[in-house]
């Protein structure tokens, strides 16, 4: 297979297919826009069985995704989308850069989710963005954040339920879409590399703030974490 891009967290791969490319996923974690990095052996066959979990789940629930299905322990095969150039982050509880931000003490529930948006720029650090930044500089439309915002709260209410019967509280996640054919679709990735979870009685992490702030080993809270969902 073709190398098409490679990212901090995984590989993507051209197929025979147009429409189709191969996700691998890497055993490396990073932190703090790549400045903290350290290779874990397994944990990109962990994310690729979670991501075909909650992907798999999302769908059956409704949600658009670009996830076709899992092709081997690290490799998962999705629809070849044009990735839009931004991210958005759904805040259920204060934890990372909002609570930093506005000196709020980690742990606090939001009355409702809270959404932002973020521009994808390793450089500029994902600078945050409102709706009318984010149009006016030509990312997307007013009528496709609607399709985005709709899909992210969705997602919540859905992986909040899910993981809330497991023991689980979903604190944050960031999510990303791309356009495939006529449709804009869940893309990337779902992971612990890109949640905030915690233990519902001793709010331990399962995600990779174990690793950003060394709270823990990463593959043993990933590991517990594929386990609770797999039951």
């Amino acid at each position: 297979m073709k190398l098409l891009y490679e990212g901090k967290g995984k590989q993507v791969f051209l197929t025979d297919d147009p429409d189709l490319v191969v996700f691998r996923f890497k055993d490396e974690a990073t932190a703090f826009d790549g400045v903290k990095k350290e290779s874990f052996g397994g944990k990109g066959e962990m994310c690729a069985q979670i991501t075909e979990i909650l992907m798999s789940l999302l769908e059956k629930n409704g949600v658009q995704t670009h996830f076709v299905r899992r092709l081997s322990p690290n490799e998962v095969l999705v629809k070849r989308c044009s990735m839009l150039p931004i991210e958005v982050v759904v805040r259920n509880y204060s934890a990372g850069s909002i609570a930093k931000n506005l000196g709020l003490k980690k742990g606090i529930k939001f009355p409702f989710p809270i959404k932002d948006i973020f521009y994808k720029s390793d450089e500029l650090h994902d600078p945050m963005l409102n709706d009318d930044r984010a149009v006016a500089l030509g990312f997307v439309t007013f009528e496709e954040l609607k399709v985005l915002y709709t899909s992210a709260l969705k997602v919540n209410d859905v992986l909040t339920n899910f993981l809330l019967e497991k023991g689980i509280i979903l604190a944050d996640f960031k999510l990303e879409f791309g356009k495939f054919k006529d449709s804009i679709l869940l893309a990337d990735e779902i992971t612990p590399d890109s949640m905030r979870l915690w233990d519902k009685d001793t709010l331990e992490p399962f995600d990779k703030d174990r690793f950003r702030f060394d709270l823990g080993d990463l593959l043993a809270g990933y590991r517990l974490f594929l386990e609770k969902i797999s039951t």
